[in-house]
């Protein structure tokens, strides 16, 4: 099953749009530790798209939810025409140094990518796409 929705890139939507994939969650299996990593890379994922993508101007960001129940995974892409940007290629945060030796930025799309099964990235059409899928069951 495939929902759609598009929503305004402000930092404060963010829970709008986890509403809408966990609506997509229910009468499945999924665990509640499933859900609450989803919820946190949904979070970090849209919320950085509200605050980088469109600079100083305010744009819109389409969220693509797609269950498949047979395989037990969600796929949700974030397809966003700000700055092109691809988050993957930043080079993971090193965990290892304190606080005050580690560089600012980077920890979120790490937690991401520790948290998902698969995180990939495309830029086509004008658009960047992120898109994370998960083992829900």
């Amino acid at each position: 099953m495939k929902k759609e929705m598009e929503i305004e890139a402000l930092p404060d939507n963010f829970e709008e749009v986890v509403i809408f994939v966990e609506d997509q969650l229910e009468g499945t299996a999924c665990p509640n530790k499933v859900k609450m990593q989803l919820k946190l890379a949904i979070e970090e994922i849209f919320v950085n798209i509200a605050h980088y993508a469109y600079g100083e101007e305010t744009g819109t960001a389409k969220v693509v939810s797609e269950l498949d129940s047979e395989q037990g995974k969600l796929k949700v892409r974030f397809i966003d025409q700000g700055i092109p940007f691809d988050p993957l290629k930043k080079e993971d945060p090193n965990t290892n140094l304190t606080i005050e030796d580690r560089q600012v930025g980077g920890l979120g799309i790490f937690l991401v990518k520790k948290l998902m099964d698969k995180v990939e990235y495309e830029y086509s059409d004008g658009c960047n796409i992120l898109t994370i899928t998960k083992c829900i069951l």
